[in-house]
């Protein structure tokens, strides 16, 4: 089954919306939480201000990395991939390994999200990835191994779109 790349496209800045709205108020209430009377220090050693404010900020960047990734894939313009054509960003590409087929996006941000698109869960994977990096390049046919977490696992790449 053939999915629409650009309807995948818009269902990843979705989902990412909704990250975003997410991370924005866990920002918020960790910036409350710090500025609260009660995080006030009562010695020297009472961090829990300083600690909520570490979160806020860690949140707050996560914000700004989920606006990022969802402004990018918005003028994200995916191209048309044949099996013979080598994988680059842009490629939907069916993976199987362990007796299974996996479906992932090569995308230039937002790897490690997954969105489904009329029934088909896709992964995102980026170039930096471990699995992104081993797919540039090849075609379909292709197989190779990949090591992970001590564990090799063969893959071979079924389609690409």
């Amino acid at each position: 089954m053939r999915l629409d790349k650009r309807a995948l496209v818009g269902a990843i800045v979705e989902v990412l919306e909704a990250r975003l709205a997410a991370a924005r108020a866990a920002a918020d209430d960790a910036r409350r939480a710090a500025t609260h009377e009660e995080a006030r220090a009562e010695n020297d050693k009472d961090t829990r201000g300083l600690e909520q404010s570490y979160l806020a900020r860690g949140q707050a960047m996560r914000a700004e990395e989920l606006e990022e990734a969802a402004t990018r894939l918005r003028f994200f313009d995916p191209p048309a991939f044949a099996d013979d054509d080598p994988i680059a960003s842009g490629a939907l590409v069916v993976l199987a390994c362990d007796d299974a087929e996996h479906t992932y996006f090569v995308t230039p941000v937002a790897g490690g999200h997954e969105v489904t698109l009329d029934g088909v869960r896709v992964r995102l994977v980026t170039p930096a990835a471990p699995l992104g990096a081993a797919l540039l390049d090849k075609r379909a046919g292709d197989d190779f191994t990949l090591r992970a977490g001590g564990r090799a696992r063969e893959y071979e790449i079924v389609r690409v779109e």
